[in-house]
């Protein structure tokens, strides 16, 4: 699936490896998870992240929670004619209830620039935007299933701004 990434490939594999080892033992990460979907130009993404659950927790109307984590991401694009490497940075804003969920983001990415045929960034810097929806599950409530409609672009700073949308599946679990 994955190929022509080459240097890229490294940062992103260095990037997540020094997060699973080095971020746990100042404990930071609470999660790890996993997502993968489909966008635009048939490209196909892989990603892995680690998260930070925010400790506050504020009560919203209707039996609703404010809560949130910080996501710190590693992924792979492909499509027939790319391979593309991502580093990501999210505050997640999440109303909760019971076990179920929305959530809504706005993050910063780091992207190879060109992307496909049709499709070349002008920028490496991108900002990505989600909003998504899902359910906690399990002993604990301790996985967590979620879709999620995800546009990343650089926000008209520079020209071209093709952008991309990605509709994803993310299965995260709670560590603690």
């Amino acid at each position: 699936m994955i190929r022509k990434i080459g240097p890229s490939t490294a940062a992103v594999g260095l990037f997540f490896v020094a997060c699973l080892f080095l971020v746990p033992a100042a404990q930071a990460v609470d999660g790890l998870s996993v997502q993968v979907g489909r966008g635009d130009d048939r490209t196909y993404l892989l990603r892995f992240a680690v998260t930070d659950q925010w400790r506050e927790r504020g009560p919203a109307p209707g039996g609703w929670y404010l809560a949130g984590y910080w996501e710190f991401a590693a992924g792979l694009w492909d499509n027939t004619d790319e391979s593309t490497a991502e580093l990501a940075a999210t505050p997640v804003f999440r109303f909760e209830r019971r076990a179920i969920y929305v959530e809504g983001a706005i993050g910063f990415h780091l992207v190879q620039a060109r992307i496909s045929a049709h499709r070349t960034f002008s920028t490496a810097f991108q900002f990505g935007d989600h909003l998504g929806a899902g359910v906690r599950f399990g002993p604990g409530r301790r996985y967590d299933l979620g879709v999620r409609v995800q546009h990343i672009s650089n926000g008209g700073l520079s020209s071209p701004n093709p952008g991309i949308n990605f509709l994803l599946m993310r299965l995260h679990y709670a560590l603690q």
